[in-house]
């Protein structure tokens, strides 16, 4: 018998029968189905450095809406890439919509060109930020979220008024909404970087504190694994 399969054979229970469940290793498992990063939304905000005349670019720009007494801005759509950009009187707009940082920043550019076509004069090049990266991700197990709001600090569960739990993240910076399918929603990060590291550094979290139960192990639970005979 190999080092292997004794290991095998040493880490499993039985009920009398020949129905036998394997020992998981929640380590080896949560590695096996290694985290999806996929970024929802991209909020992005730029000052222009001078005033607009909003109306003056409503009446130039096909599809554009303002409407002052519901709201200050104009809402200015951009085809490719795909967002929703609010400008103010002020030169500060709002870029949101964009599934990468890369994105949001074209975005501005390309409707600082569209403007300038369309005859608004645009003296300098605008400050761009990130403020804000939405992600989602799923830690393939499910996830006690009752548990988990009594072991992990910063975090807040509250089923009557939300179905995840939420919890705060310091470095990075980032606020985390997690369900009970291992499903889970990152907030408030402003890179790519730390996006990654936030959900890594979560995820390696509740693998030590063996949080998650991997959907592995759900499945073998349930008799998808094939039962090893007595020969072997």
């Amino acid at each position: 018998m190999s080092c292997n399969e004794q290991a095998f054979s040493e880490n499993f229970e039985t009920n009398g029968t020949d129905h036998r469940v394997p020992f998981v290793n929640f380590k080896e498992v949560l590695k096996r189905t290694k985290a999806e990063v996929k970024i929802e939304n991209v909020v992005a905000t730029a000052d222009l450095g001078q005033r607009l005349d909003l109306e003056a670019i409503l009446k130039v720009t096909p599809g554009a809406r303002y409407n002052p007494q519901r709201f200050p801005g104009l809402i200015y759509k951009v085809k490719r890439p795909e967002v929703t950009a609010l400008l103010f009187a002020s030169g500060k707009m709002v870029c949101t919509g964009a599934r990468s940082t890369r994105s949001a920043k074209k975005a501005i550019v390309q409707i600082i060109k569209e403007l300038k076509y369309q005859g608004i004069i645009i003296i300098g090049t605008p400050d761009t930020k990130i403020q804000n990266i939405v992600a989602s991700s799923d830690l393939h197990g499910t996830i006690d979220l009752e548990i988990v709001a009594e072991r992990l600090s910063k975090s807040m569960y509250e089923p009557e008024q939300f179905p995840g739990l939420i919890h705060v993240m310091y470095e990075p910076k980032a606020v985390f909404l997690v369900f009970a399918s291992g499903k889970i929603v990152c907030l408030g990060t402003k890179t790519d970087a730390d996006v990654n590291l936030a959900i890594e550094n979560l995820r390696d979290t509740l693998e030590f504190n063996a949080l998650v139960v991997p959907t592995d192990s759900m499945s073998s639970k349930s008799g998808n694994l094939p039962a090893r005979s007595k020969s072997q």
